[in-house]
């Protein structure tokens, strides 16, 4: 992907499709990412905020996401203001942004993530996007505001009484709704079914339609994004990395297991 090139997520989402993201988690591989570039998935999702993983190895990611045409998204760990912009630096085209709780917060979020006039990011040409500095300064400031994506997590009860606020705050393209820090905000871990989470859910979706953007959530199960499409998200987490090793990995090492008890009576002749 050349540098200053359009951001498929945000031509996905301005053209009202649905954006498919997968996590690395927890495996932070540049080649892993290429490869769930080249299956099509829209983005990849790089957790720094649960995940141990350093910005050498965030970058080899987020080149064979961009490599492979798929957008890299980082969730932020957020230890001040060089958060946002140091992932954008790594090779970022989005940014996740955990546990925005107000208007106020999304506000600061923006001055930090975007250039100005709409924010005060800290300035620097030399990262990959800007194809270490040989991409003039106006016009990588441009290319940074208008096509890289700032995606907030609402995943409290306090931000969801602030939704429709921080929805409105110029700078933000997705809200993502999380429901298992939801269902423990609201008193109920771990029940991301529970109607306080579904209604927290639905105060999300209408905050976006109302401010124009777009909002996601974890697909979870494809019947459960089934649903969520319909309320209007566009932006599904479809799995994981962990995920998908676990259910392939366990279901080899069963169906290896069930010819031994065969190959055992085959061998003894019975």
């Amino acid at each position: 992907m050349h540098a200053l090139a359009p951001n498929r997520v945000l031509k996905k989402l301005r053209n009202n499709e649905v954006v498919l993201s997968v996590s690395l988690t927890p495996i932070c591989s540049g080649k892993i990412a290429e490869l769930l570039g080249l299956l099509g998935f829209d983005c990849l999702w790089i957790d720094m905020e649960h995940q141990d993983f350093s910005y050498d190895q965030v970058f080899e990611a987020c080149l064979g996401s961009r490599a492979s045409g798929m957008e890299p998204m980082v969730r932020i760990r957020r230890e001040g203001r060089h958060s946002c912009f140091r992932a954008f630096e790594a090779g970022a085209t989005g940014i996740m942004v955990p546990h925005c709780m107000s208007a106020a917060d999304a506000r600061a979020i923006v001055r930090d993530a975007r250039f100005a006039p709409l924010g005060l990011r800290g300035m620097d040409g030399v990262e990959p996007a800007a194809a270490y500095g040989l991409v003039g300064a106006k016009q990588y400031h441009e290319w940074a505001n208008g096509e890289t994506f700032v995606l907030l997590q609402i995943e409290d009860r306090e931000a969801v009484e602030d939704v429709e606020a921080i929805a409105a705050t110029p700078g933000i393209d997705v809200l993502f709704a999380g429901p298992g820090d939801l269902s423990q905000s609201y008193g109920h871990p771990g029940e991301v079914d529970h109607p306080l989470v579904m209604a927290a859910i639905e105060r999300v979706a209408a905050a976006a339609a109302q401010a124009g953007i777009a909002w996601g959530a974890p697909g979870i199960s494809p019947e459960r994004a089934r649903g969520l499409i319909g309320q209007g998200a566009r932006f599904i987490n479809t799995t994981s990395l962990s995920g998908v090793m676990r259910k392939g990995f366990k279901e080899s090492l069963e169906a290896y297991r069930a010819v031994l008890p065969q190959a055992a009576t085959d061998a003894a002749g019975v």
